[in-house]
């Protein structure tokens, strides 16, 4: 039975409630779900051991045209190349033949890394808790239940200074184009906010995964750097190709995040390459 949600998404033994369902999506998206769960089928058969949505789609808050497909796919055995191509041939078709969603994107991992003890607070709380079940055995059966404390945020967020010499390097990399600076705005702005989140979570005591709360649940212990997250929030709604934000995002705001996140809650056990 499901439990009710009193605040801030945690149950009533202060647990995380899963915060997604099917009787969420919102009927303009019903088409595009009921294609991805037979395509998802179709291109993984046997090899697949259960499917998930997640995102804004299943939690009722997609908008139409500018809200993507998130999904996520844990195979029988761990993906191979041939999976992931078959992915991104899966995420190019939705996307082409369904106007509703602005791009689709597709996770693959497989059940034993998703209960590993290695993921437990990472892939396997993601499963448990922000993924809603589409085909399947629903892995989170396995897992166990979660609290907002200081494990679940190092284990979710504690690895941003392992991550800024990539970005630079993707930053680096990009065309000299707002077409191809504003999809790494909406990533590291969204990322970012994630991260400032989950430094704050443990004192703030519950879960959101509205951008626009998780920056002023920040703003309240960090004030000096509030309007940063709320700038960052609204870019991963709105991004633009502004060259200036990811030259910030990579000098000034997340290398002091991630500083700051160690000091607090410590680093993410590492993991292999």
């Amino acid at each position: 039975m499901t439990e009710t949600v009193l605040r801030r998404g945690l149950d009533a033994q202060g647990y995380i409630a899963r915060e997604g369902s099917l009787g969420r999506v919102p009927r303009a998206f019903s088409a595009v779900v009921a294609a991805a769960r037979d395509r998802v089928l179709d291109v993984f058969g046997a090899r697949m051991h259960s499917a998930y949505l997640y995102g804004s789609i299943p939690r009722g808050t997609a908008r139409v045209g500018r809200s993507d497909l998130d999904l996520l796919v844990a195979l029988r055995e761990e993906p191979s190349d041939a999976d992931r191509a078959d992915a991104r041939a899966l995420d190019e078709a939705l996307d082409k033949e369904f106007a509703q969603i602005d791009g689709a994107g597709t996770l693959l991992s497989s059940r034993r890394q998703l209960l590993s003890d290695l993921e437990r607070y990472d892939g396997g709380w993601f499963v448990a808790c922000l993924c809603t079940p589409l085909l399947g055995e629903d892995l989170a059966e396995y897992l166990p239940r979660y609290r907002p404390d200081t494990l679940l945020a190092r284990e979710t967020n504690g690895d941003l200074g392992l991550l800024l010499p990539r970005w630079r390097a993707r930053i680096a990399d990009a065309d000299d184009s707002d077409d191809a600076r504003r999809p790494l705005v909406r990533f590291m702005s969204r990322h970012l906010v994630r991260t400032g989140f989950t430094l704050v979570m443990p004192r703030w005591d519950g879960w959101t995964s509205d951008l626009g709360e998780m920056a002023e649940a920040f703003g309240a212990y960090y004030p000096a750097r509030a309007e940063q997250l709320r700038a960052s929030a609204v870019l991963g709604y709105e991004p633009t190709g502004d060259a200036g934000v990811l030259r910030s995002y990579v000098e000034d705001l997340g290398p002091w995040l991630a500083e700051e996140y160690a000091r607090v809650h410590g680093i993410k056990a590492p993991r292999p390459d």
